[in-house]
């Protein structure tokens, strides 16, 4: 068989491929949006109740299906750290790779909380330790503003176009990441709405007992601008990185043609491996 050949038969079974996992999300995304908050659904052998139909959907596409926070491990049971778990779905999918794995998971949110609570339970997952906390750069109580599903931050970093009179206000207690940085750790998951540079570089000098992580980078209206910031932090401490604008589907401001205003809102994975 000729070079042009295999890429050819290569090509159509990419494109077999792609278009039966846009028929998967549909048929998923279809139900989703009949879901309603506290719904019980299964998907995966797992089952687990949810705070929001829509943001089920996304989160099941990105980490179950194109597999966002992946990682090869070197041991079968790796220590992960879960910044902002939200209702589970990432720990669920973490077991379901290392189901011996030592997972840490911080929720600040309240009403979430006690969703990523009931979630670990049902699908009996052991070697997880569940913390009602923000992660920052150091130990504290922050006011956080919240609606119950996803939309949540501290307050700090609330963006601008945001009304927090639409949103609960609560107390909630913050953690430094450095505290658990005291022994060298497979993954860090990170998805915090807005602080993920103050929590990075809270502890800076502890990076290096990571060994992989993803991080979500939130460019969010009236917010200073952290990307570069972020990189130039992880470059210092020894990681190799690249940058993932998820899809148009979860990201509609990366799509072409490019436009950036004071309103743009986006996101981006950030994948960092420490190389030495």
């Amino acid at each position: 068989m000729s070079v042009h050949t295999r890429r050819t038969v290569y090509n159509a079974m990419c494109e077999a491929r792609d278009w039966r996992t846009s028929l998967h999300l549909a048929r998923v995304r279809s139900k989703a949006l009949r879901y309603k908050p506290g719904s019980i659904v299964r998907f995966s052998n797992h089952t687990i109740r949810i705070s929001d139909g829509p943001n089920f959907y996304i989160l099941y596409k990105d980490i179950f299906v194109r597999r966002i926070y992946h990682f090869e491990a070197l041991c079968n049971d790796p220590l992960i750290l879960d910044c902002g778990s939200n209702i589970g779905i990432s720990i669920l999918y973490f077991k379901s790779v290392y189901p011996k794995a030592r997972i840490i998971g911080f929720e600040p949110d309240p009403v979430v909380f006690a969703y990523l609570k009931e979630n670990i339970a049902m699908n009996q997952l052991d070697n997880v330790k569940l913390l009602q906390a923000a992660v920052a750069d150091q130990e504290g109580r922050l006011t956080f503003y919240t609606d119950s599903k996803y939309g949540s931050c501290l307050s700090q970093y609330l963006p601008a176009d945001v009304r927090c009179s639409l949103l609960a206000r609560e107390e909630v207690h913050c953690i430094g990441l450095g505290d658990y940085l005291t022994e060298p750790v497979d993954f860090l998951k990170m998805n915090i709405e807005g602080a993920e540079l103050s929590a990075l570089g809270g502890c800076a000098d502890r990076l290096r007992m990571i060994r992989e992580m993803v991080v979500e980078y939130h460019h969010l209206p009236g917010l200073p601008r952290a990307l570069h910031k972020i990189l130039a932090l992880l470059d210092e401490q020894g990681f190799e990185y690249l940058v993932n604008d998820f899809d148009s589907q979860t990201n509609v401001a990366v799509s072409a043609p490019f436009r950036l205003t004071p309103n743009t809102r986006y996101y981006l994975l950030i994948y960092a491996r420490r190389m030495d």
